[in-house]
């Protein structure tokens, strides 16, 4: 037998986090292997993020075409070809996962497809794949497994019926009718999707708004925008006695007292992520969790020496850009390049239209911590620029503190509110003022502008409203 090479790093995950980590210590010239069980930029590009964002524009170019008359055309009939609109997804992600394995290549990572487990600390052997049996000697380990979708126990996902956001990527024939357990971003987004096509849509989420993260005048607005399209929502509501048959699931819904019948052709489950450490330790090691995710200290090492881990594998929020910014830090840290940096403000996004995006605390977050607050909303339909675009849908919100003007938190609800969102990130990490906002010239017309004019609403100063 071969003796194992020895490297600097061994990853094991090849999603956000796991791609990052390897190519950063690739960058820092270090020798670097990074194991990933299905193929380069794990579930977020293959299987999440990438392919479902393609969906939605999609969604988004049909919505827009069927009123193509409000901007002075003229076209026949518009239809759809299902399979193509997810047989694009599908290039779309294996054109982003083909980019990733070529940064592998330019910053001289090496790269495995398998199941790579942890035995000892310093040791990593491929347990499961083409590369079954090799062996890893390295200094650092780092675990960026991500985690899966949750289940319902005794509800078989067949693909068909049931589904979970990764089945519903690959299905290539639309439903008639769908329910979706959860209401957080997946679950909004593949309700857009599927409603855009003609799917008959029934929301069910158990808290008592929908995106329930978000906040509530966001959420409000994002109700009343869906439904205007059509989809049938279910807060405060559970679902109970789920029976799936051969054309159809059925299930109880409950809101206190009163309990309907629903059925559908299929049960999508949106209901969260569970951490995916399966396989990845073998039984002779035992790192500390909480939940199910590890605990890392401040640099991101966990409870034994020499093994780190990065992404959603250490709990929420579990969002791809959180990941990449973990694992980055925890690269830097490893090597002595920097002293990372945990994660304290971020971008939660969701891509439905509107889209809804948000930094920092909620209104209600601010209330509960009694602190002294004001608010500045700005609505889209008092900008030129979305009034043009017939995207005058949604407003941007900002709180800050009453007496300083420090920016506690952001909401954004409407077109383009993803892209927004990135000015107020800025601003909360540089520690930036609504005034700092206020006085920076936006270009005009732009959406931009409402970010400012929100900005200088919550001093009565916002020019347009």
């Amino acid at each position: 037998m071969a003796e194992a090479p020895t490297y600097d790093l061994v990853v094991i995950g090849g999603g956000p986090a796991g791609y990052a980590a390897a190519i950063r210590a690739g960058q820092l010239g270090k020798k670097v292997v990074c194991i990933e069980a299905e193929r380069a930029g794990g579930t977020c590009l293959n299987w999440g993020c990438i392919p479902s964002k393609a969906l939605l524009k999609s969604a988004e170019l049909f919505h827009l075409m069927r009123k193509a008359d409000t901007f002075g055309f003229t076209v026949g009939s518009i239809d759809f070809d299902y399979a193509k609109v997810i047989q694009r997804s599908r290039g779309v992600a294996d054109k982003m996962a083909r980019g990733i394995e070529a940064l592998f290549r330019k910053n001289k990572v090496d790269y495995f497809v398998g199941t790579a487990q942890v035995n000892v600390p310093g040791m990593v052997e491929i347990t499961a794949g083409k590369e079954k049996g090799k062996f890893f000697k390295t200094k650092s380990i780092l675990l960026a497994t991500g985690c899966k979708p949750r289940r319902i126990p005794g509800v078989k996902v067949d693909g068909q019926r049931v589904m979970t956001s990764r089945e519903a990527l690959a299905n290539t024939t639309c439903p008639k009718s769908i329910t979706i357990l959860g209401a957080g971003a997946i679950g909004v987004e593949f309700a857009y999707f599927l409603n855009a096509f003609g799917c008959e849509v029934h929301l069910v989420e158990m808290l008592p708004q929908i995106v329930p993260v978000e906040d509530h005048e966001v959420s409000r607005s994002l109700s009343r925008a869906f439904d205007k399209q059509g989809i049938k929502q279910y807060v405060d509501t559970r679902a109970e006695n789920i029976r799936v048959g051969k054309k159809s699931v059925r299930l109880e819904l409950h809101k206190g007292d009163d309990k309907q019948e629903l059925e559908t052709e299929a049960l999508l489950l949106a209901i969260g992520v569970t951490a995916n450490l399966e396989g990845a330790l073998s039984e002779k090691l035992s790192l500390k969790t909480d939940r199910g995710y590890l605990v890392v200290d401040d640099t991101y090492q966990t409870s034994m020496k020499g093994i780190y881990a990065a992404g959603d594998i250490i709990g929420p929020p579990w969002l791809a850009h959180v990941a990449t910014y973990e694992a980055v830090q925890a690269v830097n840290g490893i090597f002595g390049h920097s002293k990372p940096r945990k994660v304290t403000s971020f971008p939660g996004c969701t891509y439905c239209q509107p889209q809804v995006a948000s930094t920092g605390m909620t209104e209600r977050a601010v209330k509960e911590k009694g602190i002294p607050y004001r608010v500045g909303k700005f609505p889209f339909t008092a900008s030129g620029k979305a009034v043009a675009a017939e995207a005058s849908e949604g407003f941007v919100k900002v709180i800050s503190e009453e007496n300083t003007g420090e920016i506690l938190g952001v909401h954004i609800i409407g077109s383009d509110a993803t892209e927004l969102i990135a000015e107020y990130s800025l601003a909360i990490d540089l520690e930036a003022s609504i005034d700092e906002i206020h006085h920076t010239i936006h270009a005009h017309p732009t959406l931009t502008e409402a970010l400012a004019e929100a900005a200088a609403a919550t001093t009565g100063m916002a020019i347009h409203i």
